[in-house]
């Protein structure tokens, strides 16, 4: 396996790894997104990729790896209320039938994505908008600082 970036958790499966990559590659590169990995929410549900468009859009997108993965999680529909747009992502084997018909979908590899499915625009309320904006800054700063310093605190 490659080398993993430093901020992996270690949480994830070599697949949902391989997903986010390219997930990730498609937001940035297409939509002109600044993407994060792993963001605790407010709810302290976890986001597997959560983006930030230049005008200030979130989404959210949650990787599926598996059937069994997608089966067990009845609490992905929490994070409707802090994304503008929800999807979510697959790897290329699994079939895409299996996932909701509201919701958004990402094919997603090691290399790159795609939309097969868009997601509704549900804005956010304005101040959830500005609490997760604050919070999304001082979350990047601070693995800024973790990858130029990683002593201790």
């Amino acid at each position: 396996m490659a080398e993993l970036p430093p901020i992996v958790d270690l949480r994830q499966s070599a697949t949902a790894l391989r997903v986010q990559r390219g997930v990730m590659r498609l937001l940035r590169e297409t939509y002109d997104m600044a993407c994060y990995a792993e963001v605790t929410l407010r709810s302290g549900r976890r986001a597997d990729v959560l983006g930030v468009g230049p005008k200030g859009e979130i989404w959210i997108v949650e990787i599926k790896s598996s059937l069994i993965d997608f089966q067990v999680d009845k609490k992905w529909h929490e994070y409707r209320e802090f994304s503008d747009r929800f999807f979510f992502a697959k790897p290329p084997e699994l079939d895409a039938g299996i996932f909701p018909e509201s919701e958004g979908l990402i094919v997603a590899d090691g290399h790159d994505g795609a939309i097969l499915r868009d997601s509704p625009d549900t804005p956010m309320a304005p101040a959830r908008r500005k609490a997760l904006m604050l919070k999304l800054a001082r979350l990047g700063a601070d693995r800024i600082h973790v990858l130029m310093d990683p002593g201790p605190k």
